[in-house]
């Protein structure tokens, strides 16, 4: 079921109102995780994803190593723990099942055993490591009509939210023209920085720029020289291959408005630029995702000008701003989104933020690294190769 995004805001407002009261649904649900401590752990706090709903029992846990899997099983309290996450699921039978870790190594794998039991669930981010196989994640989710979210928290967020009604709704900045975004530049900077930040950023930007782009054309580079086939390596954790130290990206999207994306090594980091900034005919918006669990920066700049002048006030807060109080850092940070998929999974309808989504923004990503072995050429969105560029680049 396909939503747009004044629909997205209705429901993630009431999704924010119902974690306020504590709204509950009648049915009681049986839940797993799936966590691995020595090849990409749970994520970001994947293992609380259901621990504020009284109607969800997270019975289980998996995980190989020992140690990890003793640890985790008593930090969220489940009744039973295994060393194979198959064997839980085939004895546990899950409706709802957490795959935590970051690395997209096992992601098609988890994903698949899950379907094959009917469970529902949510996942890290990024959802793949490789576009045939994120094809081939969404099919079986599909074919089963099970509803799987993934963790692309910062869209979530209530000032995010808010950000777009002031854009979209009441027209704070004017016409939308650009939206600009970057990495966290650290020593990830370029092409790892690209899929594990730039995942986020690229989901807000088709959030904010109304949908999928239509082509990609990016400048990636190694030392300051053009990326070769031989600058081709594999990323810190297990995320697929990678190039380049400095990648820019640019997005056109539909009615001619575009979107850059930038990650570049430099000796001063990214000094808290991580974020999005959308440009208007009147205005500026700058979102900035800030070090630390559930901290995000919402400012207005109003000005064509785009600049300070003698009749600027300066960057000031939204309008009407939300106020959100975070109590449990842990349990909070991605309970909008788990909440959302227990109402998708009860009105038979796609969550809000889904896997669908996650393939969205892996192919921008991987549409970066086609534009890269094609020297740079705009490459058109759908990608018509879906098997990643890096692989066969000679």
């Amino acid at each position: 079921m396909h939503l747009n995004r004044r629909e997205f805001i209705a429901v993630s407002s009431a999704a924010v109102a119902a974690t306020t009261v504590g709204a509950q649904s009648k049915k009681k649900y049986k839940a797993c995780i799936i966590g691995d401590s020595k090849m990409g752990g749970y994520g970001h706090c994947m293992e609380h994803a259901f621990g504020l709903r009284d109607d969800v029992a997270t019975v289980a846990l998996a995980d190989p190593d020992e140690s990890g899997r003793v640890k985790y099983a008593k930090i969220v309290g489940v009744e039973r723990s295994y060393a194979d996450y198959r064997e839980m699921l085939e004895k546990e039978r899950p409706d709802l099942v957490s795959v935590g870790p970051r690395c997209t190594i096992k992601h098609e794998e988890y994903l698949l055993a899950c379907t094959e039991v009917g469970a529902h669930g949510f996942i890290e981010k990024p959802l793949c490591d490789d576009l045939a196989v994120g094809d081939k994640m969404v099919a079986a989710v599909e074919a089963r009509n099970l509803k799987w979210a993934i963790a692309f928290i910062f869209r979530s967020m209530p000032e995010v939210q808010h950000a777009w009604k002031m854009i979209h709704e009441e027209g704070l900045i004017g016409t939308v023209l650009e939206a600009r975004g970057r990495g966290k530049e650290d020593h990830r900077a370029g092409g790892e920085d690209l899929i594990v930040l730039g995942a986020h950023v690229l989901d807000l930007m088709c959030f904010f720029m109304g949908g999928k782009p239509l082509w990609c054309t990016a400048d990636v580079t190694v030392n300051g020289r053009t990326a070769q086939p031989a600058d081709v390596r594999r990323a810190n954790e297990s995320l697929g291959p990678i190039v380049g130290d400095r990648i820019h990206v640019m997005y056109g999207f539909k009615g001619g408005t575009v979107g850059y994306f930038d990650s570049m090594k430099n000796p001063n980091g990214n000094g808290g630029r991580f974020g999005i900034d959308i440009y208007g005919s009147r205005g500026v918006v700058a979102i900035r995702i800030l070090p630390g669990d559930l901290r995000i920066s919402v400012q207005w700049f109003e000005g064509s000008l785009w600049a300070p002048g003698r009749k600027s006030k300066g960057w000031k807060p939204l309008p009407d701003a939300p106020v959100v109080q975070v109590k449990d850092k842990h349990r909070e940070r991605n309970q909008i989104i788990t909440d959302d998929l227990i109402a998708a999974i009860e009105e038979d309808r796609r969550p809000k933020i889904s896997i669908q989504d996650g393939l969205r923004s892996w192919e921008m990503t991987q549409a970066v690294f086609e534009s890269c072995v094609q020297g740079g050429a705009r490459v058109a969105l759908p990608l018509v190769n879906r098997s990643h560029p890096l692989k066969s680049w000679k």
